[in-house]
């Protein structure tokens, strides 16, 4: 079964990344961009454990908390 929001957050992790490693190499930021990159691989990963949640209010805290990373993430640009 294909999982649309797995995909997304696996691509904009990779985008991350990407961001990550041009601000360290080129704008010499090391602070900010390692904030960048974790909030913006943790949102992949919560997402990963909320598909084996153990019960509803599990995966719904799991996503959440996945929104959260995403806030952050969005706050850090």
């Amino acid at each position: 079964m294909r999982n649309v929001v797995m995909e997304k957050s696996f691509d904009f992790a990779l985008r991350i990344v990407k961001s990550y490693k041009f601000l360290c190499m080129e704008k010499k930021e090391f602070v900010l961009s390692k904030q960048l990159l974790r909030s913006g691989t943790a949102i992949g990963a919560l997402i990963k454990e909320a598909e084996h949640a153990q019960s509803k209010a599990d995966f719904i805290n799991k996503m959440n908390i996945a929104l959260k990373e995403a806030n952050e993430t969005q706050m850090s640009k």
